[in-house]
């Protein structure tokens, strides 16, 4: 009974959200404006933080030129949810005018000699419509390559449901990231090089850190994962530089880090990634996700409430005092 109740819920909800998806962009963007002006000056959502987060990373700006960032980073993210929405039912023609990337035949090449890609990116410009990479590459492909991204299942069920087709609309499959490495290595053993999408701009949990380095001007605690995954199966790594050019138009360049893993010391490649993660963010900092608290661990706390055992982080006991 459950499951018959969760798919007519599905249905009613992406029924209702493709119908609203298929609005011409421009009424989106009305719904936008309408939408910016609650949220900034009405809710004023998690204005605490993102004044906050705004005001350590630039120190050296005017209240008035954070307020400014602030009031632009609400308009951009007010365009995200509408954008979102009209992924839904946007045309390949369409999505291709307004998502352009560059350097496609260089991360096709890669594909194509057999090698896995992992590629980084972060909650830059429109990082939903980034899966439409596939219209780009998939047609420079000779094999039969594998394209994916990492997602966090929603606790909703039947809105987790409605997200994952969404996004997986131009052909991508969506991964967990518990099942991450379980599908790489699946569909290494099926003769399949894989690209995988990672968004490493978040928060770990206290027992996934185990690196700290500077991201805008704060020191930050940063996920190390991905690195181990690519050093374990010799994959090349490719940043995806994110500009936005216009309304409901960004241009991404695929950015080679290296095709040789193994050259690398230990957490370089994390570093290189938030460098120009940082530089991408700088450039234009109103279209980056400024509403998560990503710096909520510091140092201080981690470093009193746990310890390095055997490269595993656990908590401090009384003997530790």
């Amino acid at each position: 009974m459950k499951k018959i109740l969760n798919d007519i819920a599905f249905w009613a909800i992406y029924g209702t959200w493709y119908g609203l998806s298929l609005l011409p962009l421009w009424l989106h963007y009305l719904f936008s404006d309408i939408l910016f002006l609650v949220i900034a000056y009405m809710l004023h959502y998690r204005r605490r933080v993102i004044s906050k987060n705004l005001r350590n990373a630039y120190p050296d700006k005017s209240d008035e030129e954070l307020k400014q960032l602030r009031i632009q980073f609400y308009r951009h993210f007010c365009d995200i949810l509408v954008e979102t929405v009209k992924y839904t039912s946007i045309t390949d023609r369409n999505i291709m005018r307004r998502m352009t990337f560059k350097g496609s035949e260089q991360v096709a090449e890669i594909l194509n000699s057999g090698q896995s890609i992992a590629l980084l990116l972060g909650h830059y410009g429109n990082w939903e419509w980034v899966s439409s990479l596939v219209l780009w590459v998939r047609p420079l492909l000779t094999n039969n390559s594998v394209m994916g991204q990492i997602y966090h299942p929603l606790e909703n069920e039947v809105i987790n449901r409605v997200v994952l087709k969404t996004r997986g609309r131009m052909g991508s499959d969506s991964v967990s990231m518990k099942e991450t490495l379980r599908w790489i290595l699946g569909n290494k053993r099926d003769g399949r090089p894989t690209i995988l999408g990672y968004i490493n701009d978040q928060v770990p949990t206290w027992h996934n850190i185990h690196h700290w380095l500077t991201f805008l001007n704060q020191e930050t605690p940063v996920f190390t994962g991905i690195e181990r995954i690519v050093h374990s199966q010799n994959q090349a790594v490719v940043y995806v530089d994110v500009q936005r050019v216009g309304r409901g138009r960004y241009e991404c360049e695929f950015k080679v880090i290296t095709r040789e893993p193994e050259t690398m010391g230990e957490f370089e490649l994390t570093d290189t990634y938030f460098r120009l993660m940082e530089q991408t963010i700088n450039r234009a900092p109103q279209y980056w996700l400024w509403s998560h608290n990503r710096w909520k661990r510091t140092r201080e706390e981690f470093e009193r409430r746990f310890k390095v055992v055997g490269g595993r982080v656990v908590e401090k006991t009384a003997n530790d005092e």
